[in-house]
């Protein structure tokens, strides 16, 4: 993907393949961009289970089980809804291994948060940890704080959801530059020819590559909304 993008920037904006051969190296230092967005693709569907998860918890806490006992019935329970390929029933089982291995619970759980790398798994698992310290209400704790990661949860999907539409917008818009110059270059061959064929040209097709790049990195910023 990385090098057809750069074969599709050099053929749009300089016919050169010199210019390919000089973008080449970014092509194959793709996947090191592209890693970023597929962490945060695997971050938001994580925390989507793990908000399922959480309320799965602490609905078997309110049953009556041990915390123990609870994160064993909600493997179970969390394979019917994501099955066994879902991340947090994985998660969840991997606990309950370990701690059945007699490892504390309070260290397992922070484990599980520094691995994930969610803030809100980090802050169940400080909150449970002060929680089983003090000797404070466990189930009422945790039902508390499952509740507000689930509002949390909740406004991310939304937010998702509302600019749902507006992402699909920007990859079109992202698209119809190189639309409107392959449509103009088979519509009237040689419109382009002083622009390619020319120093100045050059300098100003730079200069569009430029400005798009910037609108590009701008809308990703706009739609990039923190919660």
């Amino acid at each position: 993907m990385g090098i057809a993008l750069c074969g599709l920037i050099s053929y749009t904006f300089y016919r050169s393949m010199l210019v390919f051969c000089i973008l080449l190296p970014l092509g194959a230092a793709y996947p090191l961009f592209r890693r970023k967005g597929l962490r945060e693709e695997r971050l938001f569907r994580l925390n989507q289970e793990f908000k399922e998860g959480i309320q799965i918890l602490a609905a078997n806490l309110s049953a009556g089980y041990s915390f123990e006992n609870a994160l064993a019935n909600s493997v179970r329970e969390l394979e019917l809804v994501f099955g066994q390929s879902g991340m947090i029933q994985k998660e969840f089982d991997l606990m309950v291994h370990q701690i059945q291995m007699n490892r504390p619970a309070e260290q397992v759980l922070y484990e599980f948060g520094q691995r994930s790398g969610l803030e809100d798994v980090r802050n169940f698992a400080q909150v449970f940890n002060a929680a089983r310290r003090s000797g404070g209400d466990l189930v009422a704790i945790i039902d508390h704080t499952a509740g507000v990661i689930r509002d949390k949860a909740q406004v991310k999907e939304e937010i998702a959801n509302m600019t749902a539409a507006k992402r699909l917008e920007q990859r079109i818009m992202n698209m119809i530059p190189f639309f409107l110059i392959f449509y103009i270059d088979r519509a009237s061959p040689g419109f382009f020819d002083m622009i390619y064929g020319t120093a100045a040209g050059r300098i100003l097709m730079t200069i569009c590559l430029g400005v798009y790049g910037i609108a590009f990195w701008l809308a990703k910023r706009i739609l990039a909304i923190p919660v």
